[in-house]
């Protein structure tokens, strides 16, 4: 057996797509559970607009990160031969590298204007930090270079435990600053720093004990030129696709803080936060899987079939508890966090409708990377961020962050949900087993929402409807894993093989 063997045909972990999801999802439920249960304390530590200057630092990292791959991460997973894919990590890195280093003067003379533009001058004292952050993010962050030869080798297990290492390493960092009476925005960015940094570096660890001897035996100069020439449609469609993608995401931090202040991109981080952890945990190990698997079904022709399987699980776990919290979200913070956070709450409210789109459309964006259809998702992320902008923007005339945060929401849940349908039926799904699926879902959570609705008169208080609603959203989960056959296999085993009837 040669290095340069195409990848089904060497020894890797041939797991399922479910199987690898619970890896991966492993990893970030720990991750995300550290990150839910410190969220009290740190509320206690910090003030909001500790929250804003530190979601302010990373919405910077997030839009630049962009750069510093050129996308060719994407491609990893898509070339038959090993020797090919090995030369796109390295080729990879090498922009990486570039790029941190040019950014060192970039930041040194444009730092304090940057602050200056956001209304937040303590800023420029950390932003000495952004190529460093940017370096490190490029490798693993959000699924790049060395995340995207996991997947490939199909060694889900490494990134959860690095998830996990960075996850309590990072909160460790915030909470020690906090108790330390390093209580300003910058205690969040330094004591996040060191987990940031050592998930990839532990990663990087092991991909290189793991698969060293194939990088050595097959980077070669001319091999990195090749691939990364036989690919450039990552650069020249991906990367401005995700650049605006990114610079969307970040822009209400951004523009809340130039038209309001640091205080209300607290509350909107710290609620944005929370309403996203659900979501990572799901649906971030879902896209990791999916993105290695979508890419074999294509290639066997199986690729419609799969991707309704998965369409319809995204819905199915997703669409009811999302759409739940939203309706407690408010009284949800007030009994946890306290009333100086209610209006982080409302916040959420207003968010989660886009949020269900968001978290469908995010795995099966993927499928433009496989089906090598890269330029179809530009023109869609430009108009995510034109209409993000004037959004933001509006409010922002009107004086409303809540206005501003109800037409971001609005516009966004339009077109990430255009942007699911139009992928899905671009794998080969029909416009009919899409509606069944959304229309089962919906049909389940009326009748719910109804209740609900009822409990929001003045005289029930707010821990009634926080439990009422863990409540039901414990006993759909049931109902799904029954459906699935999940909970007859556990009992099954708990009880020794016995029937539990």
């Amino acid at each position: 057996m040669t290095d340069s063997q195409p990848l089904e045909e060497r020894p890797v972990n041939r797991t399922s797509f479910g199987g690898d999801i619970l890896k991966v999802a492993s990893g970030t439920t720990i991750a995300q559970a550290l990150n839910v249960l410190s969220a009290p304390l740190l509320a206690w530590l910090f003030a909001p607009e500790a929250f804003g200057i530190f979601t302010l630092f990373y919405s910077i990292t997030g839009v630049l990160v962009m750069f510093f791959t050129l996308q060719y991460e994407l491609a990893i997973m898509l070339p038959k031969q090993d020797e090919d894919a090995v030369n796109l990590v390295a080729g990879s890195l090498g922009i990486a590298t570039f790029f941190s280093l040019l950014l060192v003067p970039v930041i040194g003379l444009m730092g304090p204007t940057l602050a200056g533009w956001l209304n937040a001058p303590q800023l420029s004292d950390y932003l000495w930090l952004v190529p460093l952050v940017l370096f490190f993010g490029g490798l693993s962050a959000g699924h790049p270079v060395l995340n995207a030869w996991a997947g490939r080798t199909r060694n889900f297990a490494q990134v959860a435990s690095t998830q996990v290492t960075g996850s309590v390493v990072s909160v460790a960092g915030r909470v020690v600053a906090g108790l330390s009476g390093f209580n300003s925005g910058g205690g969040l960015i330094v004591g996040n720093l060191a987990g940031s940094i050592i998930s990839p570096v532990l990663l990087g660890w092991q991909v290189w004990r793991r698969d060293g001897r194939l990088f050595l035996d097959n980077v070669r100069w001319r091999k990195i030129w090749e691939n990364l020439k036989r690919y450039r449609k990552f650069a020249i469609f991906n990367t401005p696709s995700a650049l605006l993608n990114n610079i969307s995401w970040q822009v209400p931090s951004f523009l809340l803080s130039a038209f309001f202040s640091p205080t209300v991109v607290g509350y909107y981080a710290f609620g944005n936060q929370l309403l996203r952890v659900p979501m990572s945990l799901v649906g971030g190990s879902i896209a990791q899987a999916f993105f290695a698997h979508a890419a074999t079904a294509n290639q066997e022709g199986t690729l419609a079939e799969f991707v309704e399987n998965t369409f319809r699980r995204l819905v199915e776990y997703s669409f009811f508890p999302i759409l739940m919290l939203a309706m407690v979200s408010r009284e949800l913070f007030v009994v946890i966090f306290g009333s100086g956070w209610a209006e982080a709450g409302v916040y959420t409210q207003i968010l989660s409708l886009w949020m269900v789109f968001w978290f469908v459309s995010s795995p099966m964006s993927r499928l433009y990377s496989v089906l090598e259809r890269n330029e179809l998702s530009f023109g869609l992320n430009t108009a995510i961020f034109i209409t993000r902008v004037l959004s933001i923007w509006v409010g922002g005339v009107m004086g409303s962050p809540r206005i501003a945060l109800l037409l971001f929401s609005l516009s966004g849940a339009v077109l990430y949900g255009y942007l699911s349908v139009s992928i899905i039926l671009l794998s080969g799904v029909s416009w009919r087993r899409i509606g069944r699926i959304l229309f089962e879902n919906i049909a389940v959570f009326v009748p719910v929402a109804g209740v609900m609705f009822l409990l929001k008169l003045p005289v029930v208080p707010d821990w009634v409807q926080v439990v009422v609603a863990i409540l039901f959203v414990g006993i759909y989960y049931l109902y799904r894993l029954n459906r699935e056959g999940y909970l007859k296999k556990f009992l099954l085993k708990m009880t020794g093989g016995k029937s539990a009837v």
